[in-house]
């Protein structure tokens, strides 16, 4: 499953860092704290607890923290009804998964933590 290279990842990869760069710029503008950002910006990563009890729970878990679907509900409320703070948690989230996604750490696959939809992260194993 060994994907980390194809074109087709570095497309999803550079999304990934365009998503992070557009939510960091619409933060700064917004006038947040940068020290509130760099405090909940890996509060997403607690999801990855739920890999104590197994991979299934683990995966779902961590899938929720790290889909851009309720960060951009998130963002969507904040922005229809004035709201804030729901605008600074979203654009935190999309950073957040914007930098993961970068970096090559997709949505997990149940068979372990290492197995994502942008490949296979961690060292490989000798067969």
């Amino acid at each position: 499953m060994q994907v980390v290279g194809t074109p087709v990842n570095w497309i999803l990869r550079t999304e990934g860092l365009f998503a992070f760069l557009a939510a960091i710029y619409f933060y700064d503008i917004s006038g947040f704290s940068w020290v509130t950002f760099l405090i909940a910006f890996f509060i997403p990563d607690l999801s990855m607890l739920g890999y104590l009890v197994n991979n299934h729970p683990g995966a779902i878990a961590y899938n929720m923290a790290h889909s851009y679907i309720g960060a951009i509900i998130c963002l969507t409320a904040g922005f229809i009804f004035s709201v804030k703070v729901l605008l600074l948690i979203s654009l935190i989230w999309v950073a957040h998964i914007g930098f993961d996604r970068a970096l090559g750490y997709g949505l997990k696959y149940t068979r372990g933590f290492g197995f994502t939809h942008l490949g296979q992260t961690g060292k490989k194993r000798d067969t």
